[in-house]
């Protein structure tokens, strides 16, 4: 988990937001020290593709990062 993001609250940072597609891995990375690791952890479980860090830091106040924004939208 990164440190805290967010000065007025608490936001739902997390490295397990992540977006997997057929050659990359998509990361949220936030700015902290413990991006690097968890890159470095998501890269060793996904061998055979690239991994790619997306700065989320203005995107996860939106509540949500990469994972969040790449799903389907329902019919209306």
């Amino acid at each position: 988990m990164p440190g805290r993001v967010g000065a007025e609250r608490r936001l739902p940072a997390s490295y397990a937001n992540f977006y997997i597609g057929n050659d990359v891995v998509m990361v949220p990375v936030f700015g902290h020290g413990n991006d690097k690791s968890a890159l470095k952890i998501i890269q060793e479980a996904f061998p055979d593709r690239r991994v790619v860090g997306i700065n989320c830091r203005e995107l996860v106040h939106g509540l949500g990062t990469i994972h969040g924004i790449s799903q389907q939208q329902p019919v209306g």
